[in-house]
């Protein structure tokens, strides 16, 4: 009985604890939960038009729209976020790319959807943190209502969308087969998303590829879209 009162006791603590917060203890359960799904990309057609989108630069405080890009011959869209360990592993490899790719013409821009409600290690601030760090040649944008995300229905972090000069999709795919904590360690070789601004550059269909992967966007509790769930990789 003493160690039933006792659970009962810390059981109650608990939920006056989450109460404070504004959270129903049940919500923050499954918040929890779901910070750790392993999800994949939705399955996009190829030659859908790029989603409209006008985002703050964490970075510079202006606001960069999908027009600033108009005229590439290749575009280059990601979702991605501070803390992934899937983003983690491809952040210096994808700044290497951006490089490289983009004294062909690539323009690149990475996005972060993730809910400051839950995630706040993920907002503004500690993103442009994170760009300054590992020096990100490319704009860095906050998506706080998420609706840009929802547009492109991106699904994981990270996520990668390549677009032709007339902003219209040619891959949506994974970075590489390279994955955080393989055994061994695999360094990333970027080769999917290579072979696709190659093809995207030269005017030819890029090769199709695997689903990207990754960590679950962080959706706001009670705005996930239509397509979230679906999306986790069942283990």
């Amino acid at each position: 009985m003493a160690m039933l009162a006792m659970r009962r006791s810390a059981l109650a603590r608990s939920g006056a604890a989450t109460r404070q917060l504004g959270v129903p203890a049940r919500q923050l359960h499954m918040t929890r939960h779901v910070a750790y799904a392993k999800t994949e990309s939705v399955d996009l057609p190829v030659g859908e038009p790029a989603p409209h989108f006008e985002l703050p630069d964490v970075v510079t405080g202006k606001k960069v729209s999908l027009n600033d890009f108009k005229g590439a011959p290749a575009t280059l869209v990601m979702f991605i976020c501070n803390h992934c360990p899937y983003v983690v592993h491809l952040k210096g490899a994808i700044v290497d790319v951006v490089t490289e790719y983009g004294a062909k013409g690539l323009k690149a821009v990475a996005i972060s959807s993730n809910s400051m409600q839950t995630h706040p290690q993920d907002g503004p601030e500690k993103m442009a943190e994170d760009a300054k760090k590992y020096k990100y040649n490319f704009p860095y944008l906050f998506d706080e209502s998420q609706e840009v995300a929802k547009a492109y229905k991106a699904a994981c972090t990270p996520e990668f969308y390549v677009f032709d000069k007339d902003m219209k999709l040619t891959y949506h795919g994974q970075w590489d087969a390279t994955r955080p904590k393989q055994d061994p360690p695999h360094v990333p070789t970027s080769a999917d998303i290579r072979a696709a601004l190659d093809a995207t550059l030269a005017g030819k269909p890029a090769p199709k590829s695997r689903p990207s992967i990754g960590c679950n966007i962080k959706w706001t509790p009670g705005k996930e879209p239509d397509y979230y769930g679906a999306q986790i990789v069942k283990k």
